[in-house]
């Protein structure tokens, strides 16, 4: 059975910045945007408006002006990502259409940036700088998405939440450009965890066969991997927008994007080996609570 969905993310495997500054004005805001019938699409779309300006902005980044306003709106961009969520899940409306829109707009939020730099930096260094960019943004969206799924799993196994389902690979053929698109990014998901299929096969198993025991499975679930993705969130959007900024006033923008290409993915591979090691260790621990004898007691919430 699914547990009743919160308004705000999953607290233990947030991370710090989301927790105690961006989720909490959007969740402000959340309140105000129900009570005046917005929808969370209308939010979304907003905040992929405020994501297109900054990449305007940080066109012209070698004015510090402009830098702080490209930083600014990026941030405006992240309440109102939080602020689309929590209204879709306050309101009961959450929809397979509004999730590709969300995914659609955190692209072209950083499409925008990404090319408003990449345009300033090209009449500087040449077209080169177009290859870079663009390699950038391809390890950014692996990355993002490996860490997008180990939020996902960590949702699904730990508490049972159905919205937070495994995305599936199959689409109809009748499916349109955003389904190709959700296609497109359920399958690099896929790929950055194969090698967790195993595991998932066997929790699925061990609470079907178990459902007494489901309680505690799910608690040595989330007590074994919150620290793990915690440490995934080095990936998260966040860090990005601030080390875009930090790169952007050293007037030294082209780091940033040796840094996405090879630091993030280095620290990518390290942090799939590590999820890796620790699903095998779940999966020897999980064998023993199937094992235990006797009633299992109700574990205390985390």
């Amino acid at each position: 059975m699914d547990i009743s969905e919160p308004v705000r993310r999953t607290s233990e495997i947030e991370e710090i910045t989301n927790l105690h500054v961006i989720h909490p004005i959007s969740s402000y805001l959340t309140l105000r945007f129900a009570r005046l019938g917005i929808t969370p699409n209308a939010v979304s779309i907003s905040g992929m408006a405020s994501g297109m300006l900054a990449g305007l902005a940080y066109h012209q980044y070698r004015d510090p002006r402009c830098a702080v306003a490209g930083f600014v709106l990026m941030v405006v961009w992240h309440v109102l990502d939080g602020a689309d969520g929590q209204l879709a899940r306050l309101t009961n409306s959450q929809s397979h259409t509004g999730k590709i829109l969300d995914g659609i707009c955190d692209y072209v939020t950083f499409i925008a940036v990404y090319c408003g730099l990449a345009l300033a930096l090209a009449r500087d260094h040449g077209t080169w700088v177009w290859a870079v960019v663009a390699l950038a943004g391809l390890c950014h969206a692996v990355q993002s998405a490996a860490y997008e799924m180990q939020r996902q799993e960590y949702n699904f196994w730990g508490w049972g939440r159905g919205s937070s389902t495994i995305p599936k690979l199959a689409v109809s053929r009748r499916s349109g450009p955003g389904d190709v698109l959700f296609r497109v990014y359920a399958r690099v998901q896929h790929l950055t965890a194969r090698g967790a299929v195993a595991l998932h096969r066997r929790l699925s198993a061990a609470l079907a066969a178990h459902p007494d025991r489901a309680a505690m499975i799910r608690l040595r679930y989330r007590q074994n991997f919150a620290p793990l993705v915690r440490r995934w969130s080095i990936l998260s959007a966040n860090y990005r927008t601030i080390g875009i900024f930090v790169c952007v006033l050293a007037r030294m923008p082209l780091l940033y994007f040796g840094i996405e290409i090879v630091g993030l993915s280095l620290i990518l591979l390290a942090l799939m080996l590590r999820q890796r090691a620790g699903e095998a260790a779940f999966g020897t621990e999980l064998a023993a609570l199937e094992q235990r004898p006797g009633p299992v007691p109700t574990p205390a919430c985390v």
